[in-house]
């Protein structure tokens, strides 16, 4: 049985890179409107692109059986804004986030912002494993600023900020996989593999 990967359409996000990448990958990928379904999920992915008060929205109702389930080691990657939800907080918006991850996200301090484009991403993390080229797709203009331990990846960018979390069997990716040619799908292959051994 393939893994049944459960999107969040939570009114932003590009949601058809992401279910086609994991498709691709072996995986059964649904995209669900209604964000209880998450909480029955076997595998979930937070896309990526839009703003932290839009994305929280939907998912603010079920915060707290969300963060229990994400507590409980269910596998979860999150995509740039979907990663950044996670937080406690954000100087983008208003909105409390997720809070699994201890810390806030942060605006960019870089001369030129968004930070678009291919960029490098430094981790000895296995996802990792058989990625040829360490660069990475970004369209962002803030990022996550944990107060705990769980920065697994750093990027340049007028300075280096962290680029990638993990805690529990919960990725967070401020690149996105999904538009990143090979690397990406080396990536995301190495994202179902380990949520198989997971679920």
């Amino acid at each position: 049985m393939p893994l049944k990967v459960t999107i969040a359409d939570y009114g932003v996000g590009n949601l058809h890179s992401v279910r086609k990448a994991l498709e691709n990958c072996g995986a059964k990928a649904i995209v669900v409107s209604d964000m209880k379904e998450l909480l029955e999920a076997e595998c979930i992915v937070l896309p990526g692109v839009g703003a932290f008060d839009k994305a929280l929205e939907l998912l603010t109702p079920i915060r707290e059986e969300l963060v229990e389930k994400l507590d409980d080691a269910v596998p979860c990657l999150g995509i740039c804004i979907g990663s950044q939800i996670l937080f406690e907080s954000s100087e983008e918006g208003k909105q409390n986030g997720l809070g699994f991850y201890s810390g806030e996200v942060k605006r960019l301090k870089a001369k030129r912002v968004p930070h678009m484009g291919w960029n490098s991403v430094e981790s000895d993390n296995p996802i990792f494993k058989g990625v040829d080229s360490r660069y990475f797709y970004f369209a962002h203009s803030y990022y996550g600023a944990p107060s705990e331990d769980i920065t697994v990846g750093t990027t340049d960018y007028h300075g280096r900020f962290p680029s990638m979390f993990l805690k529990g069997n919960t990725y967070g990716t401020q690149f996105h996989p999904e538009k990143s040619s090979k690397s990406g799908m080396t990536f995301m292959k190495n994202f179902v593999r380990f949520a198989e051994e997971m679920a």
